[in-house]
This record gives structure tokens, C-alpha cells and sequence, in this order.
């Protein structure tokens, strides 16, 4: 069955499963609109799209059985991400009941005396706000659990903020320096080149909330973004954070610590930059420096609602990400390039071969230089 509830988009991913006198249905979590599980039928009057599965052996073959699915249609497809039926976290703490201890901070603590936020763009700024890594982690949990669950129930397009999001966010007991500051790396030949390579990684996991907080209330020719551009930021939040919280453990594991190096800020220049602009922020955050360290589920994120905008707005994306990048990124977009992989996130090499961004250059127009 299709993902998303054909109601309002629910994800269907964490629908409970009933078995009723017509068969075995599945129950939409928010507004428990059920869908038959072969025919994708509801008694509302809508259909869900289904697709035949088929569990087949091969004759004479003695390894386990392999899963067939019905092709989504005619004409060219591939697989772009094999996804367990759930990746929902273990039970969210209950905030409320953090202690400082837990908090790190006395900040974080008297925040968590204030109600909780009840639209999701309110959960974003609070999020990125948020400066101890473990609390941020902590309501990632829960706002993205109440969100695909229904329990929170806006978005809050139509919700004045009472702080907008950060340019910078906040981050405890991290020792920020700039980029030409932070020591060198090295090629992972040594437990000390792992530590900093595994600290770099943990620095820069955080760009889907500030995405939900400076751009959900964007419209685009007049409507609204749709809902399943949350669904897949919050899916994306959520990836961030389960990245973290790998990376933290990995770095104690190796006898370190999140915050035992020097970091930098130098990627959150391209995000002010682009905090204008949801077609630049979109191509130099998930499409440049995503595809960089190409996470093929975010990369694929960001070229779906791209390929959104363009399609909205009688653009060709090709040609318009190509400009995006000669006026919101500095030097050229350097391989080797992972061809297979971009390709599955929808970036074929037109999109990326011989380009160069002009940020910070000066421009020539007959004969001057400005």
C-alpha cells in the first residue's frame, strides 16, 4: 500500500492493523480512516493504492525467499531506498520530567517549565534553540513522533511565532572557531584521525529543522506548501538525529567525547545566505553540500521539492539550479562524483558537471568591474 494517507497525508507507515469481518484493514493514525489491505477501499469513499506482493523460491533454491512487488505503473522506475516498515524511536522521555542534571543547562530547564509547543513550526525554533546536544535529541524524538502520529495537529502556517528561528544556533560546551582554525583532520589512518573525523560529522547534522522554521510558511503561487513537505523534513530531523546520537556513541566508544574538538560554523554561512531564498536553500544545502557526503534519502528530499518549486513556477531545474549555484556558492563543484548514487537522488550529471558558483567574485560588465 502507498505510504501516505490519500486523506490528508498521513504516514501510513504507523497505521494500526485490524482484522474485520471484510478482511484485514489498515487504520489511518490520524483520523482512522481504514483502507482494505488488498484493495486499498476505504468506506469514506476513498482508495489507497495498492501494489501485489508475491513471495517467491526459485527451484532447487535453498536460501530464504525473496519478496516480489508489483511494479508502481508503466514506463521507467527504480528503487531509491529500501526503508523497515518503522523507524520510529523507542518511547520518547517525557520532558518534563528532565532534570538540570539531564538538561546540562539552566536555560534548557526553565524552558521545559512552559507549556509544550502545539504546531510543529513552534517545535522547530524551539528545537534549534536548543543548545545541550541531548536535549535537542530528546525533542527531535518527540516532535517528530506527536507530528506522524497526529497528536500534533498544526503546522502553524497561520501561527504568529513568539521568537523566530536563530541565525546561528546555539550549542553548549563547543569551542567554535573559524574554519581555517580547525586543526587538520587527517585520512582516518589513525585513532585520532577517526576521533576528528567522527567530530566533524556530528557538527553539521542539523539542517532539516532550521528548513520546517524559516521556509513552512512559505507559499508558492499563492498556496500553501503541501503537507507532505513535513513529513519528509521531519523525516529528515529525524535521520539528523539518529545520525548524532550514532556518531556521539561511536566517538565514546574510541575514548572521546562530542566537544573534545574544535569545530566551525563555516557551513551555517551557506544557510544565511540562502535564509531568503527556499530554491537556494534547497540546491546549496541538500543538493551541493548534502550530495557532497551524499546521504542519497536527504539528497532525494531536497531534489523532490525543487523539482516542486520548478515544476510550480515554469522552470526548467536543470538550468535553475545551475544559476543558483554561479550566485549562492563559492568555486567549483569539485569530483570525484558518485554517479549511481546522485542519479538515485535524482541528480543526473547535467545538474552538477563543469559548474562553478561566482559567489564573492566581482562581476564584469562592459569593462567595469563591480
Amino acid at each position: 500500500m502507498e505510504s501516505t494517507c490519500p486523506h490528508l497525508g498521513a504516514d501510513m507507515g504507523h497505521a494500526d492493523i485490524e482484522d474485520t469481518d471484510v478482511g484485514l484493514v489498515a487504520v489511518c493514525p490520524w483520523h482512522r480512516y481504514d483502507f482494505d489491505l488488498r484493495t486499498g477501499h476505504s468506506e469514506t469513499g476513498l482508495r489507497a493504492c495498492t501494489f501485489e506482493i508475491q513471495i517467491r523460491n526459485d527451484e532447487g533454491d535453498t536460501s530464504d525467499p525473496a519478496i516480489w512487488v508489483e511494479a508502481p505503473g508503466e514506463g521507467d522506475w527504480e528503487v531509491v531506498e529500501l526503508r523497515p516498515v518503522s523507524e520510529e524511536f523507542a518511547d520518547p522521555p517525557n520532558l518534563s520530567q528532565l532534570s538540570l542534571e539531564d538538561a546540562g543547562s539552566a536555560k534548557p530547564q526553565e524552558e521545559l517549565d512552559q507549556p509544550p509547543p502545539t504546531t510543529l513550526l513552534e517545535w522547530a525554533v524551539l528545537i534549534l534553540n536548543t543548545p545541550q546536544p541531548q536535549l535537542k535529541v530528546d525533542r527531535t524524538r518527540q516532535a517528530v513522533a506527536a507530528f506522524r502520529t497526529g497528536k500534533l495537529k498544526s503546522v502553524g502556517r497561520n501561527k504568529p511565532l513568539a521568537r523566530p528561528p536563530p541565525d546561528m544556533p546555539p550549542r553548549d560546551q563547543l569551542n567554535v572557531v573559524q574554519p581555517g582554525k580547525v586543526a587538520k583532520r587527517g585520512k582516518a589512518g589513525s585513532v585520532k584521525s577517526r576521533i576528528a573525523i567522527l567530530h566533524a560529522l556530528a557538527n553539521i547534522e542539523q539542517w532539516a529543522w532550521d528548513m520546517i522554521a524559516r521556509f513552512g510558511k512559505e507559499k508558492v503561487n499563492g498556496e500553501p506548501l503541501p503537507h507532505q513537505f513535513f513529513l519528509d523534513w521531519t523525516k529528515v530531523a529525524e535521520d539528523e538525529s539518529k545520525h548524532f546520537s550514532l556518531l556521539r556513541k561511536r566517538l565514546e566508544e574510541l575514548g572521546s567525547f562530542y566537544g573534545s574538538h574544535t569545530v566551525h560554523a563555516g557551513l551555517w554561512e551557506s544557510a544565511q545566505q540562502t535564509s531568503q531564498s527556499l530554491s537556494s536553500r534547497l540546491c546549496i544545502i541538500h543538493l551541493v553540500h548534502e550530495a557532497r557526503g551524499l546521504d542519497v534519502n536527504h539528497v532525494t528530499a531536497g531534489h523532490r521539492w525543487f523539482s516542486y518549486l520548478c515544476e510550480k513556477n515554469e522552470q526548467d531545474p536543470v538550468a535553475t539550479f545551475r544559476q543558483e549555484v554561479r550566485n549562492h556558492f563559492s568555486g567549483a563543484l569539485k569530483g570525484p562524483f558518485n554517479e549511481e548514487d546522485r542519479r538515485k537522488a535524482g541528480m543526473t550529471p547535467d545538474f552538477y558537471e563543469d559548474l562553478r558558483g561566482e559567489l564573492g567574485q566581482p562581476t564584469q560588465t562592459n569593462d567595469q568591474t563591480y
